[in-house]
């Protein structure tokens, strides 16, 4: 089973987070063929200080 895995800085809802996994989901299940059933998503929110861009941590 395909398991997508999202990395990001805090701050969405959870309404938000059940937006952007069923989205997701969708996506890759007609991208794929996949029945979307079979399909898992995890979000992991980081702390912005355990971030780092172009050598610079964000926060």
């Amino acid at each position: 089973m395909p398991l997508i895995q999202i990395s990001q800085t805090p701050g969405l809802t959870a309404d938000q987070k059940r937006a952007a996994i069923a989205a997701v989901t969708k996506a890759y299940a007609d991208a794929t063929g996949k029945n979307p059933d079979a399909v898992w998503v995890t979000i992991t929110d980081i702390p912005r200080e355990q971030w780092g861009v172009g050598g610079k941590p964000l926060g």
